[in-house]
């Protein structure tokens, strides 16, 4: 196992009703004045603002809006959220919604302090020198684990670049995390909040570190989980005992619990923004595609015992009369009949992509340097594995 050193300094309020505090929550992290963001209005639909607007509006809380923040969140939007937050002196950002709120919120709070343009930390132009402004969640789907994590993903229309920028200053101060305020999400953003959770999962597990013994159990048990309660949520939205475990397993694959002591990957995720970043699609959907064809592309002999560790741990894989090579296949194949039950798409053509941009989207990928640990990457194996999700 690798040194490390663990922080997890997000305050998690899980459970029925405890948004109920939430004025509590901001005053103890100095917030007087709030910027208040969320996306296409759900949190409209489905009483949510409401009961953040009460609250405020209750315990003197002045606060300004900020909506309409879309999937594939925009540069553009944090933009217009420093702007927000400049000309009306406010002191702390509340981001109700999902991954797409948070993440811009974060971008909103770094830019706050910084006296250039926000996108100047996603082209690495700069870094995090001043202390941006807290924020504090309120997680209305599972997904990402922005609620407790110190990154942000942001898109940028002009150039279709899709960029993450990670600082540890970006935690957010507290979230809160109901259960019942999953249950509006629609069967297919479920289904792509459950991939995606699936595939932060898989960049923690799938390493080059082999000595991380207790972190690869641990990665197991929520990949386990995932799997056992997703066909509850899919059936019955209403489900608290699966929206519960569900939404808890999502906050621990991404809060940096899996990833101590070990090296991580990530290189599908960094494809994959490549693609959402110019056909604007859902990141779960996208995952969907590319990781099982990102496992056949770097299943080689030298690291054939992880993917069995996979096979047989995760998907209870039957090793009686079956070469290694069959079982880690048969673990692959299992992970694209999972997503293939959640209604997922398996092949980039079902979102209308061509070959035509497939060489773009791999030279952009790689414009850092090479992808990946488990297995490195360079611009030959990116084209590889797109034209194999096509």
């Amino acid at each position: 196992m690798l040194n490390f050193t663990m922080s997890l300094p997000t305050e998690v309020y899980f459970g029925r009703d405890m948004i109920n505090s939430l004025p509590e929550y901001i005053k103890k992290h100095g917030g007087t004045r709030v910027l208040l963001a969320y996306g296409g209005g759900s949190i409209r639909k489905n009483g949510i603002y409401d009961k953040i607007v009460s609250l405020l509006n209750e315990n003197g809380i002045e606060f300004k809006e900020l909506s309409g923040i879309k999937p594939n969140p925009r540069i553009s939007s944090v933009r217009e959220g420093i702007k927000i937050i400049r000309d009306n002196k406010l002191d702390f950002i509340l981001a109700a919604g999902g991954g797409s709120v948070i993440d811009a919120c974060k971008g909103i709070a770094a830019g706050c302090t910084y006296d250039g343009d926000p996108w100047d930390f996603y082209l690495r132009k700069t870094s995090l020198e001043k202390k941006p402004l807290p924020i504090g969640v309120i997680l209305t789907l599972a997904a990402t684990g922005s609620e407790t994590n110190w990154g942000t993903v942001i898109s940028d229309d002009i150039t279709q670049r899709k960029l993450p920028f990670r600082h540890e200053f970006l935690r957010p101060k507290f979230a809160v995390l109901d259960p019942v305020y999953t249950y509006s999400v629609p069967k297919y953003h479920t289904a792509a909040g459950i991939t995606d959770i699936m595939a932060h999962v898989f960049e923690q597990y799938f390493s080059p570190t082999t000595t991380a013994y207790l972190t690869d159990r641990m990665a197991e048990a929520v990949m386990r989980t995932v799997i056992h309660y997703a066909p509850n949520v899919m059936e019955d939205p209403e489900d608290y005992e699966a929206r519960a475990n569900i939404l808890f397993a999502g906050t621990l694959a991404l809060n940096q619990l899996l990833s101590y002591g070990k090296t991580t990957d990530w290189a599908t995720h960094m494809i994959e923004h490549e693609v959402s970043a110019i056909y604007d699609i859902s990141h779960g959907a996208g995952l969907a595609v590319l990781f099982p064809n990102w496992m056949k592309y770097v299943l080689e002999e030298d690291n054939l015992q992880k993917f069995i560790d996979y096979a047989v741990n995760v998907w209870d894989v039957n090793e009686t009369g079956k070469s290694r090579l069959d079982i880690a296949l048969e673990g692959i194949e299992r992970t694209r009949e999972f997503f293939d039950f959640l209604d997922m798409p398996s092949s980039l053509s079902e979102f209308g992509i061509d070959n035509k941009r497939l060489e773009e989207m791999a030279e952009k990928a790689v414009v850092f340097g090479e992808l990946g640990t488990f297995k490195k990457l360079g611009k030959k194996d990116v084209l590889e594995i797109l034209k194999n999700s096509r």
